[in-house]
């Protein structure tokens, strides 16, 4: 099997966003015919709202630089599929992606053929299995998982990490993990189970009493992570934060995190509690590796900016939560003209996450996602403000055509900033490189 068919392959299963079957059964059946690649190492499972993947790529730079063997599993991924499974801080290849992806597959086919399993596992159930495929072959010594939806029926789940964090929670994805608050912290917190070590980020007092009557219920004491705990000492111009932490371990004082913005504080010391943790429990991880890995951390797509003109932000601020986060990196550190390019899935808070962006917006910019789960035009232009000024809003029925009048109309220092969906921030980033390639083979 190519990497081309094993793409094909995985599509075919229908599209992750659509396909959602929440339940272990069918992870739990296909790990075990895989001969339960999950039990060869230890995990770390993280769930929440925000901040999950941020927290897990920072985690993942703290055990490298302690020379720990990571595997790190993430979604999406914005260009290839790939960069969702990465060992030792390295995207797994796609021939070895498309061997794993066979095995899974030819498993997945006999389990249906002799009635173990009734249907075949979703693309999400797939990726996961073919992730710890991958991390059992290259006998990582910690797994890291971001959890993709929810938390008590979500496939990684059924790996039994021994290790948790919940971040913030908020309202999401409400048509499957419920309606409420309450609800949907019940979901998150389900992931908390006799004998984890749990990290608990600040939380809304309803979440919080959710999350704090599952950890009596299951006998666990949770390590929670306060916001009083930071010190933010200086910033950068770009939105860099130079930070002292205070834990019940230790003070690391002058530590610049890598990824901007001020609400990967609290990711950050999330990250800090479970590398602490693991120290507890075996690892051999340095203060000094603790603060490396915050201050060498990257995660492509949350504030990432790219130079050029003009230059380019990319922030995939996918909820009211996130929207709110990247407006107050807006309104603390860009003082130039804001170009908007937003596309978004049409079963977000359309409404509130336009009421938080696009005002910082001097000219808007609403496009089309090529994704069967996306937001019309119409859609995304009922969530425009009445008092957004309509002469200044724009529409592109691709993400190529809105990045097109992007460049035409931003003004000579002024910035592009893509966001709504990582979807979008995807699409984007790969219109920008093939562009970039073009003109470079055309120079050549």
């Amino acid at each position: 099997m190519s990497f081309e068919e094993a793409f094909s392959y995985l599509l075919s299963l229908g599209h992750e966003t659509l396909t959602i079957k929440l339940g272990l059964t069918s992870t739990e059946t296909l790990l075990n015919a895989l001969g339960n690649p999950h039990k060869q190492f230890p995990a770390v499972q993280i769930a929440g709202t925000n901040g999950k993947g941020s927290t897990a790529v920072i985690l993942d730079s703290i055990c490298r630089a302690a020379e720990v063997r990571t595997g790190l599993f993430t979604s999406p991924h914005l260009i290839s599929i790939t960069e969702r499974i990465r060992i030792d801080g390295k995207q797994v290849s796609e021939p070895d992606f498309a061997r794993f992806t066979a095995q899974v597959k030819e498993t997945a086919a006999e389990l249906l053929r002799q009635g173990g399993l009734e249907t075949l596992p979703t693309f999400f159930e797939h990726i996961t299995a073919i992730a710890l495929l991958a991390f059992s072959e290259a006998k990582v010594e910690l797994a890291i998982l971001e959890t993709g939806l929810g938390g008590r029926l979500d496939s990684t789940t059924a790996v039994g990490a021994e290790s948790i964090a919940i971040t913030p929670i908020a309202m999401d994805h409400e048509e499957y993990l419920g309606h409420s608050l309450v609800e949907i912290a019940a979901e998150k917190a389900a992931i908390i189970r006799p004998g984890v070590a749990a990290i608990i980020a600040p939380q809304p007092d309803r979440a919080l009493n959710v999350i704090v009557r599952q950890c009596e219920a299951s006998g666990v004491k949770p390590r929670m992570i306060e916001s009083g705990l930071v010190e933010v000492v200086e910033t950068s111009p770009d939105g860099g934060c130079c930070v002292n932490f205070q834990t019940g371990e230790g003070r690391y004082e002058g530590v610049w995190i890598g990824l901007r913005g001020r609400h990967q504080v609290t990711n950050a010391l999330i990250a800090i509690g479970l590398a602490e943790t693991l120290g507890e429990h075996g690892f051999v991880i340095p203060r000094e590796a603790i603060i490396r890995g915050i201050e060498t951390a990257t995660h492509p797509g949350r504030l990432e900016i790219w130079e050029g003109q003009p230059r380019t932000i990319f922030d995939g601020a996918h909820n009211p939560g996130a929207a709110c986060a990247l407006r107050a990196y807006l309104d603390e550190f860009i003082k130039q003209p804001v170009t908007m390019i937003f596309g978004a899935m049409r079963d977000k808070a359309l409404p509130e996450m336009g009421a938080a962006l696009f005002p910082k917006a001097g000219v808007l910019i609403l496009t089309a996602l090529d994704n069967p789960r996306a937001a019309t035009i119409e859609m995304l232009t009922a969530a425009v403000p009445e008092s957004f000024d309509q002469s200044n809003v724009y529409q592109a029925s691709s993400v190529n055509e809105a990045l097109q009048i992007a460049k035409k109309i931003t003004p000579p220092g002024g910035l592009v900033c893509v966001t709504g969906s990582l979807y979008l921030i995807g699409a984007a980033q790969e219109v920008l490189k093939q562009r970039s390639q073009r003109v470079a083979h055309q120079r050549a």
